[in-house]
């Protein structure tokens, strides 16, 4: 039996300059199953994506492997230089068979129900806005952190840069004003005005782009160098969860970068759970 993908669907623009399309994965031309490919524009190439890979008949008969490869050739022929695939936590069966193409882990989505009353803060310590004349070096150094992150995780420098860019763009369309947004820094509370912060937290309540209505979402958490190993990144988690509070949210959510071992163990020590794993490899 041959497992092939057929086109379901017109090819579609994405923002940006970049293109997406359904196909039906087929054997001997019937239909079994469905993908997405999606190549997302950008300096050094378009960034390649499989979403949605689903074979509803006949398992583990290596029809997932074919389609998933035959998507790959798609995204090549797109001009593609990395592939990445979004897993729900709970599907070990498309894990294994992502790693077993090669996918590596970049990052993990993780995820945490919030009841009962808000956490107070750590003794000693409180939470001011990001001033607004701090706004734009906060900003500059969000984005090359960002990139240095994403760099770390497989993407080309200029993808990364591109990438980090792009996000603060949609998510600070207004700035420090943009609803939703929650720009904090975690300082002693005796800090006289413009101290140096201990760390910053940076939280949007309202969902993400595109997703209104959904969970919070912890964008960043940064402890300053000096102030590293005192406790002040689960200050500003707590802190996070006492926003939430506040504004009735009950769900919130993080992205943690593979590798980043003391993050991973902190959000977990918290009670957050994965939800979901993004892996990622190139297209040689």
């Amino acid at each position: 039996m041959t497992t092939t993908l057929r086109p379901d669907g017109p090819e579609e623009p994405l923002p940006g300059g970049g293109r997406t399309r359904r196909y039906a994965v087929c054997v001997n031309g019937r239909p079994v199953g469905s993908l997405r490919a999606a190549a997302h524009a950008g300096p050094g190439g378009p960034l390649g994506e499989i979403a949605g890979l689903e074979v509803a008949e006949g398992r583990r008969r290596g029809r997932g492997t074919v389609a998933a490869l035959a998507a790959e050739e798609v995204l090549r022929g797109w001009g593609c230089t990395r592939v990445d695939v979004a897993v729900p936590e709970e599907c070990g069966g498309a894990l294994r068979l992502a790693e077993a193409l090669g996918y590596r882990e970049r990052s993990r989505t993780m995820a945490k129900h919030l009841a009962g009353p808000p956490p107070p803060m750590p003794e000693g310590l409180t939470a001011r806005p990001v001033a607004a004349d701090a706004f734009p070096a906060w900003l500059a150094a969000q984005q090359e952190g960002y990139a240095a992150s994403l760099a770390g995780s497989g993407l080309s420098e200029a993808q990364a840069r591109h990438k980090a860019a792009a996000d603060c763009r949609a998510l600070l369309p207004d700035g420090p004003d943009t609803p939703g947004t929650v720009l904090r820094h975690l300082v002693p509370e005796d800090a006289p005005p413009g101290a140096e912060p201990l760390g910053g937290l940076w939280l949007r309540l309202g969902g993400l782009p595109g997703h209104p209505g959904g969970p919070a979402w912890v964008l960043d958490v940064e402890v300053a160098a000096h102030a590293r190993g005192r406790g002040y990144g689960r200050a500003l988690m707590l802190l996070a969860e006492r926003c939430c509070a506040e504004a009735g949210v009950h769900d919130l959510e993080l992205n943690v970068f593979a590798g980043n071992a003391a993050a991973l163990g902190l959000y977990t020590s918290l009670g957050y759970r994965t939800t979901r794993r993004t892996l990622g490899k190139p297209l040689a």
